[in-house]
């Protein structure tokens, strides 16, 4: 059985949008009362089915060098390089893949000798990784769930 009906999914589908977004507003939009919106909410919050978090544009904080990894993992070694690698503070996502690479990471890094020294001196040391190969993230076009990326105001011509 399914833990999250369509009422559920409308509620999380407004919150995704804006997370802050005032369960009264939510309830007034689907035509029920604030209290069913404020219990639903809850009880995804506590079955870990739904978290709130600020999303943040890495350019907006100074950090210049965001890069996607891919990562080869020596077979009995891909869980626990994972916590490993999950565990460095430049590390804003994680996933295990298939294909080419057993996982990719996200970092956030200040700029390019910052990521560097993330690559050469954290996450090669780690146990099991065997290769990587660093996708620097020039622009974004779109982020999740309609989050607007930065994009500097263009210089006029005149």
């Amino acid at each position: 059985m399914n833990p999250v009906d369509k009422l559920d999914s409308q509620i999380i589908a407004h919150l995704q949008q804006d997370g802050r977004k005032p369960f009264t507003d939510i309830a007034r939009a689907l035509k029920i009362s604030e209290g069913t919106v404020r219990n639903r909410v809850n009880r995804l919050v506590e079955a870990n089915i739904l978290q709130i978090v600020g999303m943040v544009d890495p350019y907006q904080l100074g950090l210049d060098a965001p890069a996607l990894i891919g990562v080869s993992v020596a077979p009995p070694d891909v869980d626990r390089a994972a916590a490993e690698i999950s565990a460095l503070p430049e590390v804003s996502y994680l996933i295990m893949v298939s294909g080419d690479f057993d996982l990719y990471v996200e970092v956030m890094c200040r700029d390019r000798d910052h990521l560097a020294t993330f690559l050469n001196e954290h996450l090669r040391k780690v146990g099991g990784v065997q290769r990587t190969e660093t996708f620097l993230i020039l622009k974004t076009y779109k982020l999740a769930y309609g989050a607007v990326p930065y994009r500097p105001l263009a210089v006029r011509q005149e």
